[in-house]
């Protein structure tokens, strides 16, 4: 699996977003490759309606971590991401 930091823009007004303003995201992928990883990331912020998609950071989430059913019940990010393939959070500012 792996986490990104993302920032998108917003091509029309969306929820608290002006048209244009770049938007902050955290999304996982639970995938193993990070090629593919980061292919899919940009698919799933673009499908979420946003575009100009940047991927700023990068990191891989280690198998040990996610073979701890305790450390994934506490991130429900990292849970969502186990259970159906990717997980995207929403930050209103950086």
């Amino acid at each position: 699996m792996y986490v990104f930091s993302v920032n998108a823009n917003t091509p029309q007004p969306f929820d608290d977003f002006k048209a244009g303003d770049e938007v902050p995201f955290m999304v996982y992928v639970n995938f193993k490759d990070l090629s593919g990883a980061e292919l899919l990331c940009k698919f799933y912020v673009e499908q979420a309606g946003f575009d100009n998609v940047k991927i700023d950071k990068r990191k891989m989430i280690a198998e040990h971590f996610l073979a701890d059913p305790k450390l994934i019940a506490a991130d429900p990010n990292m849970k969502d991401a186990v259970e159906t393939g990717y997980a995207i959070q929403v930050f209103s500012a950086h």
